[in-house]
């Protein structure tokens, strides 16, 4: 076999090691084609061609016509399949959505702008359309989306993170939020809120590649693989990104650092590629509407590139970093208070629960009163759109130099930003203080929404406003060599964006999505100094906005280890974990199965050896037990009960005896008096208690093929759609005779219900998963939350030396994690303990008992088998 090895693949005899002349590719191609001339998949070939064959054989007229279509067909489910198909797809529908979406909010914000101006002569009735406009369009996206969807409330992103993680909530990958969730943007972006579009588009790419591969899984079954979607998930926030910013690089590593908590390598050519389809087809689609008059950034500046800085600069964007990362922490508390104030406050709650659109309508109406432009609006240029202040506070000339307002440009959009009575400090001040809390207020109403942009444009504008202070600090410029080159605000306002953005986020991307939106990367290392330090400020004092949204929608996903806190390194998982665990024996009756079941509410259940030993042998999921449970007191069973005893009682009826004639009479007056009593007798025997109402339901009694249907979204239907047709072929044997009538009374159903319950479970029917994830008693909280977080665990079990002794969950783990372990009583280890622990004397005694422990329960192995799936041969082989 060695030397077949060689010759195939080359093998060469040099001085030292030797080496193959012929890569392991190669030779499996050619080994491959080999087999295939050999006719190993010779019949498959055959079978396929033959109705080519039988096409080009026929002399019809349209015989040409449907060979074309079928090889057409064949060239179509081969390559449609394909991923970069699929992200082709995903991308440039994706683009044209958020273009689409974009005219949508432009039309509303010009018709608000236009019925501004047209009611210039009346102050009042322009107040009145200002406020009523956005309020009408908050209130219809708020109501349309609660009426269609609730899912597509808030930005999606906190969600999509859950899902990524391996939680299933496929409520929120549907049509119908879908729908809701674009229409209710549009509508909520046009009333000119501050709100975002970047976080709701990351999920709206995830439902339109979810959506898109049920498409898909009509040509080829791979995309029927919930585990590849989920990754496919994952490309799709870079879309979400990419076709909002035109950014596929940042869009590709903010879906990494925000969405991801292990990122499969496998995808990064899927998000670059896909999402690089998105920002071509992004910026393409605004050259054909004339917008644009080639593809450029979206945001382009002409920032100096011969010296972009000087390094006295560098303690300003540091100073700028750090203040930062505190306004990012102060922007994710501010918005968790408010929410947690509305809740908290019983009347405040109990009336918005009623009044459900009265609260975003009170907030809009709000918002828009203070940013109304003849009233206080007026100092804080309330005029220009979102984008319109971002396009001004990236611009390169200095406004504090000029002194006096009549030097600002007329025709240029930064006129909105002058006023006769303040100067440009005061103006960027007011609009950097309001704009915060507005926009964590905004971000609490109930459509679909995000805080990327706002915060992106209040983090331009307070970069602006330290690019100002500097210009004027510094008004002959930084002097180099003789040459005078004067400061730049609009550097510091991209710095304050990616800063800010980055500290509110928790990531480091933000600097290169400013990069791509300004086009400009001569200022990659102050970018980078400022983001790094608010990032190292924001994240040592609060969770980012989307883990913030997450602990307030109390979403089951896992937290990461905060830095800082070294005592949580040394808890362990016996430490966390519950001990009162809920498990099934391998010789339990159904009564104790039934118990069980009602007791709780867990997917899956610990199967033992027994009670005594307490040996894990397995974990059996709830469907399963569910299904053997209807099984054994389905009326199938029952019907055939009553088969036999009636088989029986007629057998005995047929052969009388020819020796005593009376014995032929008693047993015609004994069937009639059990027949008698079998109809009519009806009165309860104390000693035998009613069954529980449970087992009394006409879907357990009536139904003799139904199984429950597992109540959580969550539970698994597949091992049930097997189950069902493994047991089916009893059934069909038994209706086969329907020549038995199902005449029980209640009394007796019952009577032969608890009969039945007392039987002993026969798993052999039944899926049993003989390896689950398993712990020991001294893992780590690290390695425990590092398990979870890679493999999307929800749960596992704890052992000692095979011995089932506790289970650990995602709340366990939340709770460990963020600090409220001691509350609930659990007895944390000392930092100590591992020493004291690893004593001498207590070693030895530790290791015998675990030897004498190993000793018994390999002695045990031969006796104990687990159960298996019935099988004819096994069947066949015993008799």
């Amino acid at each position: 076999m060695a030397s077949s090895d060689q010759r195939g693949l080359h093998y060469e005899q040099t001085l030292m090691y030797g080496r193959y002349t012929e890569e392991l590719g190669a030779y499996a191609k050619e080994e491959a084609a080999r087999l295939r001339e050999a006719g190993v998949r010779r019949h498959s070939v055959t079978k396929r061609a033959r109705s080519l064959e039988l096409l080009e054989n026929d002399k019809g007229r349209c015989a040409k016509c449907r060979i074309c279509t079928v090889r057409c067909q064949k060239f179509l489910i081969s390559c449609v399949g394909e991923d970069w198909i699929f992200l082709i797809l995903l991308g440039l529908s994706m683009a044209l959505l958020s273009w689409l979406v974009d005219i949508g909010i432009g039309i509303c914000l010009q018709s608000q702008k236009w019925m501004y101006v047209k009611l210039e002569s009346n102050v009042f009735l322009q107040y009145l359309a200002w406020v009523t406009y956005p309020v009408v369009l908050i209130t219809f996206s708020a109501g349309f989306t609660q009426i269609l969807s609730p899912q597509a409330i808030g930005s999606g992103i906190p969600e999509i993170k859950t899902i990524l993680r391996g939680v299933v909530l496929k409520e929120y990958l549907t049509f119908k939020t879908f729908v809701a969730k674009v229409i209710g943007l549009t509508c909520a972006l046009g009333s000119g809120m501050p709100l975002g579009k970047e976080s709701p588009f990351v999920h709206i790419a995830g439902l339109g590649a979810a959506l898109l591969c049920k498409f898909m899984s009509l040509f080829g079954g791979i995309y029927e693989n919930e585990s590849r979607n989920i990754e496919l998930l994952s490309v799709a926030c870079a879309v979400g990104v990419s076709c909002v910013f035109a950014a596929p690089i940042g869009g590709l590593l903010f879906s990494i650092e925000a969405m991801s908590t292990f990122f499969t390598v496998r995808n990064y050519w899927r998000g670059f590629f896909a999402a690089t389809v998105t920002a071509f087809m992004y910026r393409i689609l605004a050259v054909w509407n004339r917008d644009e008059v080639t593809i450029t950034a979206l945001m382009p500046t002409n920032f100096r590139q011969d010296f972009p800085f000087d390094l006295q600069e560098l303690p300003a964007f540091a100073v700028l970093g750090i203040a930062s990362g505190l306004g990012g922490a102060l922007f994710v508390c501010l918005n968790r208070q408010i929410v947690q104030l509305i809740r908290n406050q019983k009347t405040i709650k109990k009336f918005l629960m009623k009044k459900r659109l009265l609260y975003p309508a009170l907030v809009t109406l709000l918002v828009s009163t203070l940013t109304f432009p003849p009233g206080f609006g007026q100092f804080m240029a309330a005029k220009l759109t979102q984008m319109e202040s971002l396009e001004t506070l990236l611009d390169n000339e200095t406004w504090s130099k000029q002194g006096i307002p009549e030097e600002f440009d007329n025709n240029s959009l930064s006129q909105a930003w002058k006023h006769p009575q303040v100067n440009v400090f005061v103006t960027l001040t007011l609009f950097v203080v309001m704009k915060f809390w507005m926009s964590a207020l905004a971000m609490t109403m109930p459509v679909p929404c995000g805080a990327f942009m706002p915060v992106f444009v209040i983090g331009a504008a307070f970069g602006r406003l330290v690019g100002e202070g500097m210009a004027a600090c510094f008004p002959d410029g930084v002097h180099s060599d003789g040459t005078i080159y004067p400061i730049e605000p609009g550097v510091y306002a991209a710095v304050g964006a990616a800063a800010l953005s980055g500290a509110v986020t928790h990531t480091v991307s933000t600097a290169v999505v400013v990069f791509e939106l300004t086009g400009q990367i001569s200022h990659i290392l102050p970018v980078m100094i400022a983001v790094i330090l608010a990032n190292a400020v924001a994240q040592s004092l609060q969770p980012s906005l989307y883990d913030s949204l997450i602990m307030i929608k109390k979403l089951p996903y896992l937290p990461e280890l905060g830095w800082g806190h070294h005592e949580k390194y040394n808890i362990c998982v016996e430490d966390i974990m519950i001990r009162d665990v809920m498990y099934i024996t391998l010789n339990c009756c159904y009564r104790d199965l039934h118990d069980v079941l009602l007791a709780g509410h867990l997917k899956t259940l610990a199967l033992l050896e027994s009670s005594e030993s307490m040996i894990l042998l397995g974990s059996i999921e709830r469907v399963q037990l569910q299904a053997l449970l209807s099984l054994q007191l389905g009326r199938s069973r029952r019907l055939k009960y009553l088969r036999d005893r009636a088989t029986a009682e007629k057998s005995v009826v047929s052969h009388p005896s020819s020796k005593d004639g009376s014995t032929m009479g008693n047993q015609e007056v004994h069937f009639q008096i059990s027949t008698e009593e079998t109809s009519f007798s009806s009165t309860p025997t104390p000693s035998m208690k009613p069954l529980k109402p449970a087992l009394k339901r006409p879907s357990v009694v009536d139904c003799p093929t139904e199984i429950p249907m597992p109540t959580s979204p969550q539970d698994h239907c597949g091992s049930t759609l097997k189950n069902i047709f493994r047991v089916r072929p009893d059934i069909e044997g038994l209706e086969d005779d329907f020549d038995v009538d199902d005449d029980m009374t209640i009394r007796e159903i019952a009577e032969w219900e608890e009969n039945q319950l007392d039987e002993q479970v026969n798993f052999d029917n039944c899926m049993i998963d003989p390896a689950p994830i398993q712990l020991v008693e001294r893992t780590s909280l690290h390695k425990t939350h590092t398990i979870f977080s890679l493999l999307g665990l929800d749960h596992a079990y704890v052992t000692s030396i095979g011995r089932l002794i506790g289970v650990v969950s995602l709340k366990e783990l939340q709770k460990a994690i963020e600090g409220s372990v001691a509350v609930k009583g659990v007895n944390v280890r000392p930092p100590l303990a591992s020493f004291r622990d690893s004593g001498a004397s207590g070693t030895i005694m530790n290791n015998e008992n675990k030897a004498r422990d190993l000793h018994k329960l390999w002695n045990r192995r031969k006796l104990v088998t687990l159960p298996r799936e019935h099988r004819a041969s096994d069947s066949e082989e015993s008799k």
